[in-house]
């Protein structure tokens, strides 16, 4: 049989309003009185005794709890000459913190129990759409005010009998910003809550520092997030990982979940286009996620979320040029199609650049960069119960291939190849989310599609030499259902979701090419094969039930139960064909097989509220990643891959003090892996082969959030991961790798930055962001020292624009973001040079 080799190289929408989901609308009966007047009428109210200071110790703060909490027993709006003044009667003083979301000015009043029904007056004044109160479980209550364009302003006084907040429409003026506290609603847990009650490891990136701090792309959430790590430099197949465990093995199933407005992505770098455009919000979980999220993922999960529909007629537009002819164009347009029924978004991107490598044999760029996507979202509300939103994408690809130089060669951007690497990327996306939030339960039903297809042509030997080319084309089709029913958003003591989980994905190889010069195949011993190819055809089917319990004994503690069983299997069909120069065909490696597997994944967790700012939890989680089959083997015996499962320890402390204007969290965890899918390389380099090893990864990531001064903002993450194997040998050498450290696996990470946003209009952001140590190959002889990179921009903002100076990767660090080595040359790829440019942005 003719032998030939080929191998890859190592390189939501909630509704409406942003609070819909947490507070959808239960009621219209004020809707068409009037201001004045407008109250809600008490029930007898609680007698307690009145508290003077706020809780300090966890004694007091027990004690209080043990009596009846302060009694809100009515609510009165009245109109102002600047807006609309809501004035709450109460049993006795409390003590209420302001924050922002979106277009929400949230205030927290703890320790009190609003007397009668939840409150709710739909437009009270211009540029308010919805005030809100309502009991949360813990003995608090919530005020929502909800701006028609932009958050409110508000003063608020406190008596011994009353909360006055002053309300002032707020303005879409760029330079009004927030900096009277950091607060933010995640949704972790599916359903929107203070980060304090989500005993998870999260990072959480509002759509105020997306912009601040222009993040685009899936490798810039990384660098602004502990232990989340990305390559950054050619797109062809970026590199992540999460607490150390990543895509390394590219040819399984990823063990990162990524979401993008609820479809699922696998691959996110590599199944779809670089920029994130338009963007609320992105949620980073750390550690396995199996009982809340429809697709199960060992290392953790991105959750991104597309900004929703606006309540009046909204256009922005940005415009970016930078050195290397980096160009960048975003615009939206959004508005209400019928009033508190109906209304869209559009958005697109545009975006490219010149190669940072020039190839000096052809005298070209090597790798150019240029995407353009776009994005409908339908927001419908047909009753005030149901939500049904649709979602579609559409996105595109063309890039010049990955460069590798030489490790060792003087100038590292210049390359001698005698052809041009491309890659062709299409994608297309759509969801339907239709949601009921009723009195009794809450039930959403998820249907979801992606589709992509990947072509990707370079030149092999990465010489000079006219050896061989490869081609590559991958098709990838995901149909997903998830259904989830939950309790209803004013369940206290307990809260329960159960729902299932249905994926089909095909994934056609459908040309996998090593293209021979006659130079080429006489050097390789093959002198008469002008082409080698494989071709695959995947089936995998994932079947999963899941739920979870949140139980509150006592006020103080609340107890997590969670469990999941998933059931997959995998289909292969696969062959290589030999075609030589004279036309002749041979095929060989047919094979036909299938392989599945299932598991029960639990988890288990304890959060303890020390006093109403500051949380502490424990959690213990199953994680899994399935048994699947390696299309690259012809060999029945050796392309089954067994199962991947994890245990993962984590204790944590969440914080929110001042006023909410310092917030902090640290996070400790224990990850031992059985049976770790390990990708091997062959003789030439290239990584055709799977295995197993067994991993622990033990580390802490930490972070804080300060507002020191009136428009002053400091941030500041650290994450720390020993990713090390514990029993690996290599199963072709017999080499031990125990001790060795995982690939794309840092070491630590870190970023800090301060912002400066004056009420002048000036502002100013410096960022440092950086690396410890990595390897690229499991002897750990291919590494990348710690590096820091430093951003910074600056700008001037007015009205609703802003005019911005910028500077990427200021003192030009050069670092690799893959490396290995080919025919026993080594060499890299480098991350991204010193761009400079200026960003003009505006809202009307």
């Amino acid at each position: 049989m003719i032998k030939y080799w080929i191998g890859v190289s190592a390189a939501g929408m909630m509704g409406l309003l942003l609070f819909q989901p947490a507070y959808a609308l239960e009621s219209r009966e004020n809707s068409e009185e009037g201001v004045e007047g407008a109250s809600l009428l008490s029930t007898q109210p609680v007698q307690l005794n009145e508290l003077e200071q706020p809780y300090t110790t966890v004694g007091e703060w027990l004690e209080a709890q043990a009596e009846s909490a302060i009694a809100i027993t009515n609510i009165q709006l009245n109109s102002t000459a600047t807006g609309v003044e809501v004035i709450l009667e109460t049993q006795g003083q409390v003590a209420p913190t302001t924050s922002t979301v979106g277009n929400a000015l949230i205030v927290e009043i703890p320790n009190a129990v609003l007397s009668g029904d939840r409150f709710e007056q739909a437009e009270p004044t211009a540029g308010i759409a919805l005030i809100t109160a309502e009991s949360l479980p813990g003995n608090r209550v919530r005020v929502v005010i909800t701006g028609t364009e932009a958050p409110p302003t508000a003063t608020v006084q406190t008596g011994t009998q009353s909360l006055m907040v002053g309300i002032t429409p707020g303005t879409t003026t760029a330079d009004v910003t927030d900096t009277d506290a950091i607060n933010v609603v995640v949704t972790a847990e599916k359903t929107p809550e203070d980060p304090l009650d989500v005993p998870i490891s999260l990072t959480v990136l509002t759509e105020d520092e997306l912009e601040d701090a222009q993040i685009n792309t899936i490798r810039e959430v990384a660098a602004n997030t502990p232990n989340f790590f990305a390559s950054v430099g050619d797109r062809v197949f970026n590199f992540y990982s999460i607490r150390g465990i990543g895509n390394s093995n590219f040819l399984i199933r990823d063990s990162v979940g990524f979401y993008l407005d609820d479809v699922p992505i696998e691959y996110f770098h590599q199944f779809f286009p670089g920029d994130l455009f338009d963007i609320e919000q992105v949620e980073i979980l750390r550690g396995p996620q199996n009982t809340l999220y429809g697709r199960n993922s060992i290392a953790g999960v991105v959750n991104i979320t597309s900004r929703p529909p606006s309540e009046v007629l909204e256009t922005q537009l940005g415009l970016e040029y930078g050195t290397y002819n980096q160009r960048r164009v975003q615009v939206s347009l959004s508005d209400t199609v019928i009033p508190d029924t109906l209304g869209f978004r559009l958005s697109g991107v545009y975006s490219a650049r010149d190669g940072f490598t020039e190839n000096t044999l052809l005298d070209e760029d090597a790798n150019a960069q240029s995407d353009i996507a776009g994005r409908l979202n339908l927001v419908w509300t047909p009753s005030e119960d149901w939500t049904i939103a649709f979602n579609a994408l559409g996105a595109a690809s063309n890039d010049g291939g990955a460069v590798y130089a030489a490790i060792d060669q003087d100038d590292p951007f210049e390359i001698e190849e005698n052809e041009i690497a491309e890659l062709d990327l299409s994608v297309s996306a759509q969801s339907l989310r239709v949601a009921y939030d009723g009195d009794n339960f809450r039930f959403t039903s998820i249907t979801a599609h992606n589709f992509s297809n990947v072509g990707y042509r370079s030149d092999g030997d990465y010489t000079a030499q006219d050896l061989y080319s490869t081609n590559l084309e991958v098709i990838s089709n995901i149909w997903s259902q998830e259904f989830r029913f939950q309790s209803p958003t004013n369940a206290e003591r307990f809260n329960w979701l159960v729902g299932a989980y249905l994926q089909n994905r095909q994934f056609d190889v459908d040309q996998q090419q090593v293209e021979y010069t006659r130079e080429g195949a006489a050097f390789f011993g093959i002198p008469t094969i002008r082409f080698g190819d494989t071709v695959a055809e995947y089936d995998q089917d994932t079947l999963a039930a899941f739920g979870q319990i949140d139980f509150v004994p006592i006020d103080p503690l609340t107890l997590t139960v969670g469990l999941r069983y998933e059931y997959s299997r995998d289909d292969l069909e696969r062959r290589d064909t030999a075609e030589t120069f004279s036309g002749i065909v041979t095929t060989s490696g047919e094979l036909d097989d299938s392989i599945d597997g299932d598991a029960l994944l639990p988890r288990f967790a304890v959060t303890y509220r020390l006093n109403p700012n500051v949380a502490v939890y424990g959690s213990v989680t199953r994680g899994y990643r399935p048994v699947t089959l390696n299309y690259t083997i012809a060999d029945a015996s050796l392309n089954d891959v067994r199962q991947e499962s994890s245990w993962n320890y984590e204790i944590g402390v969440k914080s929110s003090l001042l006023d909410d204007r310092l917030t902090f969290s640290l996070a400790g965890f224990i990850n031992e892996i059985d049976d770790y899918q390990v990708l091997l390389p062959n003789a030439q380099g290239f990584f055709t082969d799977i295995t197993n090893a067994q991993v622990r990864v033990v580390g802490f990531e930490a972070e804080a959030r300060a507002i020191p001064l009136e428009g002053l903002e400091l941030i500041a993450g650290f994450g720390f991961a020993d990713a090390e194997y514990t029993d690996y040998s290599n199963p072709s050498t017999g080499e031990s790798f125990d001790g060795n450290k995982l690939t794309y696996a840092p070491e630590y990470t870190f970023n800090l930055a301060a912002q400066y946003r004056s009420p002048g209009g000036f502002f100013s952001r410096l960022e440092l962001q950086g690396l410890g140590t990595y390897f690229f190959d499991d002897a750990n002889t291919l590494e990348q020292d710690p590096f820091v990179l430093v951003n910074a921009r600056i700008g001037y903002e007015f009205d609703n624009s802003g005019v911005y100076l910028f500077a990427n990767n200021l003192f030009d660090q050069e670092y690799f973001t893959a490396a290995f080595a080919p025919f026993g040359t080594p060499r890299a790829n480098y991350g991204d040079r010193r761009v400079v440019g200026i960003q003009f942005q505006t809202r009307f």
